[in-house]
């Protein structure tokens, strides 16, 4: 897979872009500021409908534009589609398939795949869980992109439900313990966090099985002496708020395939009985919104334990991972390196460089030649004040 054409209109800095590609390497030279990042925010956005550096789209738009354009030539072996994706905070975003409309953005999803690694991937190692959910949702949704529209299902029933808790906690626990409509009222929506967070659980905990080996042989691959093994192996490990009521080789490359029945009654039984802890705090206490990634280095959780270049390692390690499960899935991901190589050591980059040299698309950033590896030579544009100049 990989774009052969990029135009950006009123996105971020740029007013407006123009990028005939091919594959191979796409190096992007310049200064902090100028505009790199975003380029490669673009094609990201793509895949996900979401930024690595943001959470909502408004920050997307040029200052004092009320809409971007995303438009991309996306090619997968012997075919070629053109996306479109209209971003405009505030009101529908647009999406649009060979100049046709489509329903909903989100129908745009898996017709690109990308795996992006940034200096903001090492909170992923040191940061709160919220970003290893993000990380496994983003993955899984580019995995199978139904699970776009049940991640926004569940939040959506999250904020309803966190509502009616915090509203009817308020005149006590005890009192809307034995209040019959209160009561009633939540169950509607217990059950719909059950069936949903039940699917989401399931998805990820058979997503976490199955990149945990790749996780594990990219860590060795960075992390290892030249002609060596590391000191130390990497494991990923999904935590749920479920506790010990999740069949313990759930998410476990041993362990069977999640059962969504099995999960749904799990759920189910235990927000019953969190139940008055639940409108004590006015918040939901149980499901994939609480579950966490947990990452270990030689047995211990990295977090807090992994010294800085360790982290950088786990954190490549995770996305190498992802690269190579969606390569085995799907097909050759693009893969966008955004100024990481001057944040590795020597060996670090070589191992970096090496998988890079070998994907079908790779677009990298930096902010000068010196960090980009020799191995990385193709095509180069010089970025400044809102130019990109081929060289």
């Amino acid at each position: 897979m990989h774009l052969r054409h990029l135009q950006l209109t009123d996105f971020r800095s740029w007013e407006h872009a123009d990028l005939e590609l091919g594959q191979g390497p796409i190096v992007l030279i310049g200064r902090n500021g100028k505009g790199k990042t975003n380029v490669l925010e673009a094609v990201g956005y793509l895949a996900t409908l979401g930024s690595h550096r943001v959470s909502s789209d408004t920050p997307l738009v040029r200052h004092e534009r009320e809409r971007a354009l995303i438009r991309a030539a996306v090619v997968n072996g012997d075919r070629e589609l053109v996306v479109e994706l209209e971003i405009s905070p505030g009101k529908s975003n647009r999406a649009r398939i060979n100049r046709g409309a489509v329903g909903r953005p989100r129908d745009v999803l898996g017709i690109v795949h990308t795996v992006l690694f940034a200096p903001e991937d090492l909170s992923l190692v040191k940061g709160d869980p919220a970003e290893r959910r993000r990380f496994l949702d983003d993955l899984l949704v580019q995995r199978s992109p139904r699970y776009a529209g049940i991640r926004s299902e569940y939040d959506r029933v999250l904020r309803q439900r966190n509502a009616l808790l915090k509203s009817t906690g308020k005149r006590g626990a005890r009192a809307a313990a034995d209040d019959p409509y209160a009561l009633s009222t939540l169950a509607v929506w217990d059950s719909q966090l059950a069936e949903l967070g039940a699917q989401l659980l399931a998805a990820r905990l058979d997503l976490v099985a199955d990149l945990a080996p790749h996780t594990a042989a990219a860590y060795d691959g960075i992390a290892g002496s030249p002609g060596g093994e590391p000191d130390k192996s990497a494991g990923i490990t999904y935590r749920s708020s479920l506790g010990s009521a999740l069949p313990a080789d759930y998410g476990t490359p041993e362990g069977q395939r999640a059962d969504v029945d099995i999960l749904i009654k799990a759920l189910g039984d235990a927000v019953v009985e969190s139940r008055e802890s639940e409108l004590e705090r006015g918040v939901s206490l149980i499901g994939p919104h609480r579950d966490d990634l947990e990452i270990t280095l030689g047995g211990s959780p990295a977090k807090g334990y992994a010294s800085h270049g360790e982290s950088w390692s786990l954190a490549l390690a995770l996305r190498l991972a992802s690269y190579e499960l969606l390569r085995d899935e799907a097909g050759e991901p693009i893969l966008l390196l955004d100024d990481v190589f001057a944040e590795l050591d020597r060996h670090r980059r070589a191992r970096l460089a090496e998988v890079a040299s070998r994907a079908e698309q790779v677009f990298v950033t930096a902010a000068v030649d010196e960090d980009v590896p020799g191995e990385l030579t193709g095509v180069r544009y010089t970025v400044d004040e809102g130019r990109l100049v081929r060289e």
